[in-house]
């Protein structure tokens, strides 16, 4: 069939057409006139996502960020959501509810959950295209409403997702508090036995350089150093003095009355010496010079005896404080060494409590963080845009109705007008008929305006006697 062919079958079938269309355009506007109205409110929120943890300020990974989107508005569209806009708008004690619950279940279950079921086929959550923006649309026949749950809606997805980020950190904040307790109590323990420890031992510090005992015992040391020099250089004077009768010993040189002694006894001599060449030894004066020679000498040696005994007392002296020196030093040493052991017991229990402080301290910064977050306020959504009551219905759309009845009008009339001409076929031109009787058409005859009848009785003899030859 030809376009032109087309065109002849709904001239010839118009009234079909315009039937069926004002029919169906009839029928779509009653309709829409008498279908309950409906609203829609919508409500747009803000997500205020970071991409950061809001406990540690980790990065999260880019994968979990795609999926952030997708999953608030899963929570947005989720029981507990519809549960909590159910609570905070109070419909479970509407008697209105409450009598469209008891006619729909009988009574039977919670007003509260088929409320939240009922209020999740009202929603439709939609996000915008590469954005963070959230539109909440709800739609029934009452606009205050939906309005009110799409507010509601807001509101609770704004409560909720609060809840979903302190409620872990609540949990934390308990968990520590209870670790904090117990290294609270190992802290105290640590201390105790340090503490008591210092005290069994008798030490103040770890640190040996600020102990009296290892300050005694390099004072010692120093001591039997300086004693030990003393000592040797004792026994070398010693030595001395007990060797060629000790008169050219360094103590008997530095004597000053042993050399005085042996000034005058020089003197006494050099007299001694002219009196014996000039006087006879029973002169009264050789006997004076020599009894003064005798006594000087008799003195001096008596003086070079007295300063070698002094010396060898006080060598001796020096041996014997040595080794009270050295007796003490070892003494000391030991006492230094046990303190040393008891030192290293110290220094454990120091980083037993070091390390129960530090625990201590790690938990306690970890509570105070978790407290703060889990007493924190502040969402990640925020409500961008109210909804308000719209004044107008979203459906039924009248104008847009009537449209789409004509449409479908129109279509629904050109199917069956040819429905209609392929039921009853007609010859309604040259090619018609030529298709008809399988010969080429001739000619035509044009019957002018007095001939319609003419032609329609000709047209019917001519489908009549050509009926077994067409072709539907």
């Amino acid at each position: 069939m030809t376009f032109y062919q087309l065109l002849i079958i709904l001239r010839a079938r118009y009234k079909i057409v315009l039937t069926t269309l004002i029919l169906i355009v009839a029928v779509t506007t009653i309709a829409s006139l008498f279908l309950p109205k409906t609203y829609k409110a919508s409500s747009t929120v803000l997500l205020n996502y970071k991409g950061t943890d809001p406990v540690s300020g980790e990065i999260l990974p880019a994968q979990l960020v795609a999926g952030y989107m997708a999953t608030q508005m899963d929570i947005v569209a989720s029981r507990t959501v519809a549960l909590k806009v159910v609570d905070n708008l109070g419909l479970a004690n509407d008697p209105f509810f409450k009598q469209r619950f008891a006619q729909a279940s009988g009574g039977s279950g919670s007003i509260r959950d088929w409320l939240a079921d009922l209020l999740l086929k009202m929603v439709d959550i939609s996000p915008a295209r590469e954005s963070s923006v959230v539109e909440i649309n709800v739609k029934g026949r009452d606009p205050k409403l939906a309005t009110a749950v799409a507010n509601g809606f807001a509101s609770a997805y704004q409560q909720v997702n609060l809840e979903i980020k302190v409620a872990p950190m609540r949990q934390a904040a308990t968990y520590f508090t209870e670790q904090m307790k117990t290294l609270r109590v190992d802290l105290e323990n640590a201390q105790n036995k340090l503490s008591k420890y210092q005290q069994e031992n008798g030490l103040v510090s770890t640190d040996n350089h600020l102990d009296v005992e290892t300050t005694r015992l390099n004072d010692l040391s120093s001591q039997l150093v300086i004693a030990q020099g003393q000592a040797i250089e004792a026994s070398s004077r010693g030595s001395q003095a007990m060797g060629g009768g000790g008169r050219d010993s360094p103590d008997v040189i530095a004597n000053s009355l042993v050399q005085t002694l042996k000034s005058s006894l020089a003197l006494a001599e050099g007299r001694f010496a002219l009196l014996s060449q000039n006087l006879a030894p029973n002169h009264p004066q050789y006997q004076a010079a020599k009894a003064e020679v005798d006594r000087l000498r008799a003195e001096l040696n008596s003086n070079i005896s007295a300063t070698n005994s002094g010396s060898a007392n006080n060598g001796r002296i020096l041996r014997q404080r040595e080794a009270e020196l050295r007796a003490a030093l070892a003494t000391q040493t030991a006492k230094v060494l046990q303190l040393n052991r008891s030192r290293d017991g110290l220094s454990v229990l120091v980083k037993d409590v070091d390390n129960a402080q530090r625990a201590y301290d790690a938990v306690n910064l970890r509570l105070t963080k978790s407290d703060l977050e889990g007493n924190s306020n502040q969402s990640d959504v925020s409500l961008l845009n109210p909804a308000t009551i719209p004044v107008r219905p979203v459906s039924p759309n009248i104008p847009l109705n009537i449209v789409l009845s004509i449409m479908l009008g129109l279509m629904l009339g050109l199917a069956l007008a040819v429905l209609k001409e392929l039921a009853h076929r007609r010859v309604r031109s040259d090619d018609d008929a030529a298709a008809a009787l399988g010969a080429p058409v001739l000619g035509s005859i044009n019957w002018g305006s007095a001939g319609p009848k003419k032609v329609a009785d000709a047209d019917r003899s001519f489908s009549r006697r050509a009926k077994p030859g067409l072709k539907g």
